[in-house]
C-alpha cells in the first residue's frame, strides 16, 4: 500500500462546514484586496440613494477602509441581519433576480468581508432620533452620532488569514487600485460626489455635476481634458440597446489599454464582447498595436443580460451577444467615421479675442459646370463623383501573396483603365483621371512655350467666410506634402496616405453596394478539407445560414472533418482552411462577419496603396485642390488604411511661437 492510499476507515465523514470558515472561503473570491472592499462598499452606499460618498484609507487600506454615504441608512433591527451571508434588500425573488437594477444584489459582501476584518457598521435613518453603531466581531449595538446615513469602518484586512495579507502589494499599489476602483463609479455618476483620502490627505475629488452636460464634465475631471478634447461623441440606437459615451480619436490611441471603460446599466463590466465589437471598430483606423480610448455607457433590457456571472459582478452574460457586438461596433464606427476637418471652422470661431488670424490670398471660385478648361488641361469639378478610384470587377479580387513587382503585377490586371488612358505608362493608367490631367497639360504645351513656376500662384484675395475646412493648396513640398492654407493657419497634408484613404473607401463602397444582404460566393472545384475540433463542427453545423450569408459554405464530412466547399468570390485565391477556421471561431463567441471583413478589407488596402498618386508626383494647384476636398468628403479621411495621420493642423497660435512673435 502506497502512502498515499488511505485505508476506508481512516477516511474522513462528510460533514458542514462551519460559518466562519464558509463565509472565510467565500470571501477569498469577493474580497481579494482593499480595492475589492471599497468597490462593493460604494456600490452599496449608491444603492442607498447617496449624493455624496467619502472614502478614507490607511496603509494603502490594509489598516482603514471606511466609506461614509449621506444614503437612506439602515434601520436598527436590521443591522445584525445586515452582516448575515446572504442577506439583502435588492431582491426577493427570482424574477427581481433577472431583473435586477442595482449594483449589489447578492447578500454577500458584508458577511464576507466582517470575516477577514474588524468590521464597524454605523448608521442612522431618517426620522431616527440617533445612530447606531454595530461591532461586527461581538454582534454589540450601542448608540452613536451621526447625521442620517451610514459609515462602514474595516480595520486590519485580513488580520485573520495571515497568509492573504502576505500577497498584498505595497501600500502605494494598493492605494492606486483602490483609487481606480472608485473612479470606474464616478464616470458613470455624475451626480453624486466622490472625495477620497488617504493618511489624513485628501488624493482625489470629483463633485456633483448635474444636468445633461454632467456626463462630459464628469468625463473631463475623472479621465483629463485632454481625453474629452481628443474624444468624439457617441450616441446609437439599436433596438432596446442604447450605446452613449465618448470613443477617442486614432491620433489618441495609447500603448496599453489603461483608458478602456464600459458600462452596462451603470455597472463598469469586463465584457470580451464589448471589448472585441470596439476593437473591431477601430481596425480600420488605429496604427500598428496601439489601443483605443472610449467610455461607454450602455442601457438595455435588464432581462437581456445576466449580471449574476461572478461574485465580483464585472463580469456579465448578454442573451443576444452579436447583437451587442454589432451595436457597440457601429456605433463607434459611425462616430469614427466623419471627417474631423468639418469641425475647424467651428475652432476657428472659437477664436480668443486678441488673436488675429492672418489669412492672405484665396482660391478663385470654381466654375459651376461640371467640367471645365484651363490652360489646355480640362479639369472635373471637386465633388463626390470627381475623384474616382479606377473601375474593378469584385469578382476578381486576389489576395497577393507576395510583395513588390509581383504584387503590382498581380493587381495590375484588376483595374479597368480609362479609355482616355491610352498610351499612358502602366503606374499613370493607376492614377485618377484627375490626376492625368498634369500629363495632358504637359504633352498640349507647344513644344516653344516656356513658363514660370510661380505663375500659377497669382490671383490674392481675402479668404472669404466659410470657406473649406482644409483651405486651399498654396504649394506642394518635396513632392510629398500638400501645404494649404485655411483660417486656422496652416495644413500639412501627407498626398499619398490621404488619397490612399479615398481611394480605400471608394473602393469598399462599391463592393459594398453589389450585393448588401450576401456576400457573392464561389463553388471550389476541390473542397478543402481539414480537422476540425468538436466545437468546429457544432459551430459549422447551427451557424450555417450565417455562414451562407459571409459567402461560405461548411460542412462536415465526418464527425472530426469539416469541408469548404465555397468561400466568398473575392477571396476564392485565399487560404479557405484559415479563413473557415477564423470565421468559425468568430462565430462560436462573437459576429464572423467582421473576419470575412477585414480579409477582404486587406486586399482593397493593397490595390488602393498601390493605384493612390505616388510621392515626387507633382501635382497642379487645381489637382491638389480636389484631393483636399475629396478629404472633406470622404468618411475616415484623418487616417490612411495603415491608421497613419493624413494631415496635421498648425495654428497661427503654433506658427507665432515658433517665430516669438509676441513675446
Amino acid at each position: 500500500m502506497t502512502s498515499q492510499q488511505t485505508p476506508a476507515s481512516a477516511r474522513r465523514p462528510i460533514r458542514e462546514l462551519p460559518d466562519e470558515l464558509i463565509s472565510q472561503i467565500a470571501a477569498g473570491e469577493v474580497v481579494e484586496r482593499p480595492a475589492s472592499v471599497v468597490r462593493e462598499l460604494v456600490d452599496n452606499a449608491m444603492d442607498a440613494g447617496a449624493r455624496s460618498i467619502t472614502l478614507r484609507l490607511m496603509g494603502g487600506g490594509t489598516r482603514l477602509i471606511s466609506v461614509e454615504d449621506d444614503g437612506g441608512g439602515i434601520a436598527p433591527d436590521e443591522l445584525v441581519t445586515a452582516l448575515k451571508r446572504h442577506a439583502t434588500s435588492k431582491i426577493g425573488n427570482l424574477d427581481d433576480l433577472e431583473s435586477v437594477m442595482t449594483m449589489g444584489f447578492r447578500g454577500e459582501a458584508l458577511a464576507a468581508i466582517n470575516s477577514v476584518s474588524e468590521l464597524t457598521l454605523l448608521s442612522r435613518t431618517d426620522g431616527q432620533p440617533t445612530a447606531f453603531a454595530l461591532d461586527g466581531r461581538t454582534g454589540e449595538i450601542r448608540p452613536a452620532a451621526r447625521a442620517v446615513g451610514t459609515t462602514v469602518e474595516v480595520k486590519e484586512l485580513f488580520f485573520s488569514t495571515p497568509a492573504r495579507r502576505k500577497f498584498l502589494k505595497s501600500d502605494n499599489t494598493e492605494l492606486a487600485h483602490c483609487v481606480e476602483a472608485v473612479r470606474r463609479h464616478a464616470l458613470a455618476r455624475p451626480d453624486v460626489g466622490f472625495a477620497i483620502w488617504h493618511e489624513g490627505k485628501l488624493v482625489e475629488q470629483w463633485r456633483v455635476h448635474p444636468g445633461a452636460a454632467g456626463l462630459e464634465q464628469r468625463l473631463a475631471d475623472v479621465l483629463g481634458e485632454e481625453f474629452v478634447a481628443q474624444s468624439i461623441a457617441v450616441d446609437y440606437h439599436a433596438g432596446p440597446l442604447k450605446v452613449m459615451g465618448r470613443a477617442g480619436l486614432p491620433d489618441a490611441a495609447r500603448s496599453r489599454p489603461d483608458h478602456q471603460f464600459a458600462y452596462v446599466n451603470g455597472r463598469f463590466v469586463r465584457d470580451k464582447v464589448v471589448m472585441h465589437g470596439a476593437r473591431s471598430a477601430y481596425e480600420d483606423v488605429l496604427h500598428g498595436h496601439k489601443q483605443p480610448a472610449y467610455a461607454l455607457f450602455m442601457e438595455i433590457d435588464p432581462t437581456l443580460v445576466d449580471v449574476n456571472v461572478h461574485p465580483t459582478k464585472i463580469e456579465v452574460r448578454f442573451r443576444d451577444s452579436r447583437a451587442v457586438h454589432q451595436a457597440v461596433r457601429h456605433a463607434l464606427e459611425n462616430a469614427l467615421a466623419a471627417p474631423r476637418s468639418h469641425n475647424l471652422n467651428d475652432d476657428a470661431a472659437n477664436t480668443p479675442s486678441g488673436f488675429e488670424l492672418t489669412t492672405g490670398p484665396a482660391p478663385k471660385a470654381l466654375p459651376e459646370s461640371a467640367t471645365w478648361q484651363q490652360g489646355g488641361m480640362a479639369f472635373e469639378r471637386p465633388g463626390p463623383s470627381s475623384f474616382n478610384a479606377p473601375a474593378y470587377k469584385p469578382a476578381d479580387f486576389v489576395r497577393p501573396r507576395v510583395d513588390g513587382e509581383q504584387a503590382m503585377a498581380n493587381l495590375k490586371a484588376l483595374w479597368n483603365p480609362p479609355e482616355s488612358s491610352e498610351g499612358l505608362s502602366a503606374q499613370e493608367r493607376g492614377a485618377p483621371d484627375w490626376l492625368q490631367a498634369d500629363r495632358t497639360a504637359t504633352a498640349s504645351t507647344p513644344s516653344g512655350a516656356t513658363s514660370h513656376p510661380t505663375d500659377h500662384l497669382a490671383t490674392p484675395a481675402p479668404l472669404p467666410e466659410g470657406d473649406w475646412p482644409l483651405g486651399r493648396a498654396v504649394a506642394q513640398l518635396h513632392g510629398v506634402y500638400i501645404l494649404a492654407e485655411n483660417k486656422q493657419g496652416l495644413v500639412v497634408v501627407d498626398m499619398h496616405a490621404a488619397h490612399e484613404r479615398i481611394v480605400y473607401e471608394r473602393l469598399k463602397n462599391q463592393l459594398n453596394t453589389t450585393d448588401a444582404s450576401r456576400i457573392p460566393s464561389q463553388p471550389l472545384l476541390i473542397p478543402a478539407t481539414f480537422a476540425a475540433t468538436p466545437n468546429e463542427v457544432a459551430t459549422a453545423e447551427a451557424c450555417a445560414e450565417a455562414l451562407e450569408q459571409l459567402g461560405l459554405e461548411i460542412s462536415p464530412l465526418s464527425a472530426k472533418t469539416l469541408a469548404v466547399r465555397a468561400v466568398p468570390t473575392s477571396l476564392a485565391q485565399g487560404d479557405a482552411v484559415e479563413l473557415a477556421r477564423s470565421v468559425l471561431a468568430e462565430l462560436a463567441q462573437h459576429d464572423a462577419s467582421t473576419v470575412v471583413q477585414r480579409a477582404q478589407n486587406e486586399i482593397l488596402a493593397t490595390m488602393a496603396c498601390h493605384g493612390a498618386v505616388r510621392a515626387n508626383r507633382r501635382l497642379t494647384l487645381d489637382e491638389m485642390n480636389a484631393l483636399l476636398r475629396q478629404m472633406e468628403d470622404t468618411e475616415r479621411s484623418d487616417q490612411c488604411n495603415h491608421g497613419r495621420p493624413t494631415w496635421r493642423q498648425m495654428t497661427m497660435r503654433d506658427l507665432d511661437a515658433l517665430f516669438l512673435r509676441g513675446r
